[in-house]
């Protein structure tokens, strides 16, 4: 396995250099005319300014000139950081604050939020995809070579949801990537001719990781769509020809909820991957005519976890502790618990800089997560003397809705920013898509004549799409533990909710 992405990405031009490396933004790009743009950007950001460690904060969408921006800054030894494109307000401020970066690159259309979220910063920020577009200027005639960096180098920052609080940023090397990929292309069979399909962002490691990073390494095809649309999904699969791809929240439910169609099963698909595995996931299967296979893992704790291609699922376990990796569950005194008890999921890797190395600029925060020499994933789970791994809920204070990580914090400083909620708690619900719904109860001011439909509207301008909440609840006031913090627990199934989705029936 190459050290860095940088010599990945060298042998990959030396070894397939016409060989089709991207299908995105409807063009199919080769591994010999990618390099050569990300040579031509990095010079262009040199001039721009970026040196080795800086980190360059971009606020894309998934395009092209996207991953051109990863792999230009890491030819430079400097830093990636993308963030989540429906971060706005406080949060936007707090992780475009937390990456200490001087220079930002943005989407044309969302330049405005970036702007106000950097008002009282001297940063410099590049404007992509609009008239004399300032990115496209920086593509250089000359491009430069790539710096000369160790396995342990910084190659991205990818930000947290913020489970426990506010977002933090993971300080991922360039062995975290290179490992994650070689964990997925060796226990899940990946092959040099496989394409693999991602409709997620790049800010998230399924499309970085776990689907760019093992093209990569096989001289395979990484097909990046746009988002994902339920609609359009299998004409995509089909349209990229794509033998693989990757599945996360309530994707499966939405697609296997869809009127079942003829040529359900005539795709090249021969293989899914991702969390959670529902119970039905036998009849997915026989429908569209391939296999899933279920992991467990986190932007933090990598993939220590995976499923046996070549044995039988065991029903609501997400696997077995792969290659490369320890695994426990503690109790809270951080001990060892006895086979089939739940605690929280710790890990141990056997390789430096193949998990996280920290959280950047929180010392403290790393600190408490690797206490006792051990990552402390903040999740609850079992292991049965099988050695089969099952996973049980959060202990953190999040909420998991549709593939995204939700922060129960950050949705309640964003609707106490509305003068006439004077206390409000986000807690998560069932769905019936699988995984959760965002709910909030919320303490009116008292005289005021607050509504559901007033507070969805200060939501909707003040935080992410997915944080939106769907039910609303107004309550006297908030259950108190004897410490004074808010009993989540006892809020969870009130009966007197307003249900957005309902409310917007016609």
């Amino acid at each position: 396995m190459p050290e860095t992405l940088n010599a990945a990405l060298e042998r990959a031009v030396a070894t397939w250099p016409e060989k089709t490396f991207l299908r995105i933004d409807g063009r199919q790009v080769s591994f010999a005319e990618f390099d050569a743009d990300v040579g031509r950007l990095a010079a262009g950001l040199r001039s721009a300014g970026l040196r080795r460690d800086d980190r360059l904060v971009v606020f894309m969408r998934n395009s092209l000139a996207c991953l051109h921006t990863w792999f230009a800054a890491n030819r430079l030894g400097a830093v990636w950081a993308p963030i989540n494109t429906e971060f706005r307000g406080l949060t936007l401020s707090h992780v475009c604050g937390l990456a200490q970066a001087q220079l930002f690159v943005v989407d044309a259309d969302l330049r405005e939020p970036l702007l106000a979220a950097l008002a009282d910063t001297d940063a410099r920020v590049l404007v992509h995809g609009d008239g004399p577009d300032p990115v496209a200027a920086l593509y250089a005639d000359t491009p430069v070579s790539p710096v000369e960096l160790d396995f342990s180098d910084r190659a991205a920052l990818l930000f947290t949801s913020g489970t426990t609080g506010r977002s933090k940023a993971c300080v991922l090397s360039h062995r975290y990537f290179l490992t994650q990929a070689t964990i997925l292309l060796r226990d899940f069979g990946l092959r040099h001719d496989d394409v693999l399909y991602c409709p997620f962002p790049l800010f998230h490691a399924d499309a970085t990781a776990l689907t760019t990073v093992p093209a990569l390494l096989l001289g395979a095809t990484a097909a990046i769509g746009r988002r994902f649309s339920a609609s359009r999904f299998w004409d995509e699969v089909r349209e990229h020809g794509a033998t693989v791809f990757d599945f996360m929240g309530a994707t499966l439910a939405i697609l296997h909820k869809a009127e079942p169609r003829p040529d359900d099963a005539d795709n090249p698909a021969r293989l899914a991957w991702g969390v959670p595995v529902p119970e039905w996931v036998e009849a997915f299967e026989a429908r569209f005519g391939l296999q899933v296979v279920e992991l467990y893992g986190s932007v933090e704790a990598s993939i220590p976890v995976t499923q046996d291609l070549g044995r039988a699922r065991v029903p609501g376990s997400c696997g077995r502790v792969t290659e490369g990796f320890e695994v426990r569950i503690h109790d809270d005194s951080d001990e060892p618990v006895a086979p089939g008890m739940p605690g929280e999921l710790v890990v141990r890797p056997a390789h430096a800089s193949t998990i996280l190395d920290g959280y950047f600029g929180m010392p403290e925060a790393t600190a408490e997560a690797f206490r006792n020499l051990w990552f402390h994933s903040g999740d609850t789970a079992r292991i049965d003397e099988d050695g089969n791994v099952f996973f049980i809920g959060r202990r953190k204070d999040a909420i998991r809705r549709r593939g995204e990580n939700i922060s129960a914090f950050e949705v309640e400083e964003g609707i106490l920013l509305h003068p006439d909620v004077l206390e409000c708690a986000a807690v998560g619900v069932p769905s019936e898509l699988t995984e959760e719904e965002v709910k909030v109860v919320l303490v009116a001011r008292p005289g005021s004549e607050l509504t559901p439909e007033a507070v969805l509207a200060h939501a909707e301008r003040t935080l992410a799409r997915f944080q939106v909440p769907r039910f609303i609840e107004f309550a006297e006031a908030l259950p108190k533990t004897p410490t004074g913090k808010i009993a989540k627990h006892l809020l969870e199934a009130g009966e007197t909710v307003w249900d957005r989705d309902l409310a917007a029936a016609p």
